[in-house]
């Protein structure tokens, strides 16, 4: 007997990347992350990868403090649900460094299983929230954590 193929919507594009040198993000779930049906809000995903974004970059160098972004775009892939009681993390790898834009890689794993994979389009900004140039400082920092990813 065969196996049975993974559904075409479980092969996403992030998978065969290294995640072993990912950035990763404990996530305390809440119950106010679930829904009517028991399983965690598609909103609050979003918050989740905000969290990891926040803390890796807090986490590097003690905490980061060069830079003011805002999120310019966001890609949500929902392969799996997320329950409550699971044991979250997500993992995050640095895309691309442009210029004046980077892109965060996430999956979100619950126990060690993928259940949705993102990239988000971080534009770095002023005070006036006009795009500026990335420090050279923070392609140093974020140089460990980077995919390859051609974008």
């Amino acid at each position: 007997m065969s196996e049975a193929p993974t559904p075409k919507r479980l092969q996403h594009e992030f998978a065969p990347l290294d995640w072993s040198r990912a950035h990763r993000t404990p996530i305390q779930m809440r119950y106010s992350d679930t829904d009517a049906l028991g399983h965690v809000n598609n909103a609050a995903y979003v918050q989740y990868l905000e969290t990891s974004r926040v803390v890796m970059l807090a986490e590097l160098q003690g905490g980061y403090t060069e830079l003011r972004s805002v999120v310019a775009r966001l890609e949500l892939d929902y392969v799996r649900e997320l329950r409550l009681g699971q044991e979250v993390v997500v993992e995050t790898l640095i895309g691309h460094l442009g210029t004046r834009s980077m892109s965060f890689l996430s999956r979100i794993v619950a126990d060690g299983v993928p259940c949705a994979f993102a990239r988000v389009i971080g534009v770095g900004v002023d005070e006036h929230n006009a795009p500026v140039p990335l420090p050279a400082s923070l392609r140093t920092l974020m140089a460990p954590f980077l995919a390859g990813e051609s974008a």
